[in-house]
């Protein structure tokens, strides 16, 4: 069994843990807290937490896994009926909120066990589990029927905070800062969990605002994690915000997730700041599966390469593999594996083969990768979840027979191993006049335009194309967007002629959720 936390047991008590506002607890009063929580809980049941950005959720979590138990973070925004499948669902024998907070009709059936973040004395029991025990049971967006619960085990935490430690040289002396909501893995796994198992400190901003990035980072802060949609925010605030400069070009690390950042923003921060956001990839099932790593090249467009452990291959429709050798990508730089008759490591991703190194500085060229096809994801690796809960049927769709988790996200990858993310395959891969077109790129290169504030593409029948590509366009200015032929144009100069778009809309706003992923089966039909 790995501990997830080793800081609370042999860490430095007197250091600051977590800070949320003015609120902040060190590593000797979370351990005392969570062991107080982790008394409430039996080993090996479902406990609900409603997740608010809150100590109380960080620390009802801690105090959830310390007991052997698994964690079912609840969306305080979820709809009632929304959230009564989740329960019955995923049936928690506790609830555990914050003092007051009131809790929706269709929690009122389970007990409730409300967290105290002030608890004197005590220390963090480690219950004896196993890595393959479950942690988490996160529910998907549920975006084609009702949410399915993903059950992570330990193991899938441990394995993804580790590789992004390697990955992103993240430290005990790292301060995060970000302000993502907890009922999901981005702000919950990587945002609370990562510092506590690095033994580093996080900040969460309760709200996000550029004012809190500003005043973290300028205080101390070294790493800054967020959305698209927070980072548009502060390129729009940059020009006019010196003080947000500052703050961003001392930053150690950048990171942007959840969905793609534009190009245009990448390129808007780093001119200002002389910082490349970093971005990377991952999944509710698979938590992360790539990223640019801090010694690589921060390339704009890109997820940059697999993560230790993790092994990622591109797929035909026919689910032969994309690429000269069909062989799969090296999980810790990006080198191919197959050419050689090389096999890899599953468990840290170091590959063995006629001289048994491993490449140490970067991902090499390597023809085999086929730069122009599109292929859905498939990936391996201990940062898989284990099933859908009691969904068998899901569960074995899902994947492969030799294993493979079939990601549903569309991509490319370039030369040197770096994968493009283009869309994905449900609702981003557009078939037009016998072309595979990803939506991303046409997104991107529209949001290039000076009249376009934001921009989603989708296709649409075509008796003549088979699909034809329609831009949802935000223009800058509602009362004089830029016209279609111009938009038309503006793509076909950046990218191909057949990747203009046929038809555009106009809208007020585009429709996103929580994370800030744009919602394009809400657009207006």
């Amino acid at each position: 069994m790995s501990f997830l936390f080793p800081a609370l047991a042999d860490g430095p008590g007197e250091c600051v843990a977590l800070r949320f506002g003015e609120r902040s607890l060190t590593y000797a009063e979370l351990a005392a807290a969570a062991s107080a929580v982790g008394g409430r809980v039996r080993e090996g049941e479902r406990v609900a937490v409603w997740a608010t950005p809150s100590l109380e959720t960080a620390v009802g979590v801690v105090g959830v896994l310390l007991a052997g138990a698994t964690v079912v973070p609840l969306n305080p925004k979820s709809g009632e009926k929304e959230l009564g499948h989740i329960l019955a669902d995923s049936a928690p024998s506790l609830i555990l909120a914050a003092p007051g907070e009131r809790l929706p009709e269709a929690a009122g059936h389970l007990t409730r066990v409300d967290v105290d973040v002030r608890v004197d004395g005590g220390g963090a029991d480690f219950a004896h589990v196993d890595d393959g025990d479950p942690a988490l049971v996160v529910y998907t967006s549920g975006t084609t029927g009702p949410p399915k619960g993903a059950v992570l085990p330990r193991r899938a935490l441990v394995a993804t905070l580790d590789a992004l430690a390697d990955a992103w040289q993240w430290t005990a002396d790292d301060v995060l800062v970000h302000g993502l909501p907890l009922f999901h893995v981005h702000g919950l796994v990587l945002g609370v969990l990562g510092p506590l198992r690095r033994g580093g400190s996080v900040r969460h901003l309760g709200r996000f605002s550029a004012e809190g990035v500003t005043r973290e980072l300028n205080a101390g802060a070294t790493m800054l994690f967020g959305v698209p949609t927070m980072y548009h925010r502060l390129a729009e605030a940059l020009p006019d915000d010196p003080e947000l400069v500052k703050a961003l070009s001392g930053a150690r690390l950048l990171v942007s997730g959840s969905a793609a950042l534009p190009v245009h923003d990448h390129e808007r921060i780093a001119a200002a700041t002389g910082r490349r956001v970093i971005e990377r990839y991952g999944m509710t099932e698979t938590l992360m599966n790539t990223s640019v790593r801090a010694d690589g090249e921060a390339r704009p467009g890109t997820v940059g390469v697999p993560l230790p452990g993790v092994e990622l291959r591109l797929v035909e429709e026919d689910g032969t593999p994309v690429g000269a050798d069909g062989g799969t990508q090296n999980a810790a730089h990006g080198t191919p594996v197959g050419a050689d008759g090389g096999t890899q490591n599953a468990a840290h991703g170091t590959p063995t083969g006629a001289d048994g190194t491993r490449d140490a500085a970067s991902a090499t060229q390597n023809p085999a990768y086929d730069v122009e096809t599109v292929g859905e994801i498939q990936v391996r690796g201990p940062n898989l979840f284990t099933e859908y809960l009691n969904r068998p049927d899901a569960t074995a769709a899902a994947f492969t027979s030799d294993g493979w988790f079939r990601t549903g996200d569309m991509a490319v990858r370039d030369p040197d191993g770096y994968v493009r993310i283009v869309g994905r395959k449900a609702t981003d891969l557009i078939k037009s006049g016998g072309y595979k077109i990803g939506a991303g790129e046409i997104e991107n290169a529209l949001l290039e335009h000076p009249g376009v504030r934001e921009a989603a593409v989708t296709g649409e029948p075509d008796p003549d194309l088979g699909e034809r590509i329609v831009a949802w366009v935000v223009p800058v200015d509602p009362q004089s967007p830029p016209g279609e032929r111009e938009l038309a144009d503006h793509v076909a100069g950046r990218l191909a002629p057949h990747k203009r778009p046929r038809v555009v809309r106009y809208l007020d706003s585009l429709p996103r959720n929580d994370m800030g992923k744009i919602m394009k089966r809400a657009l207006p039909s």
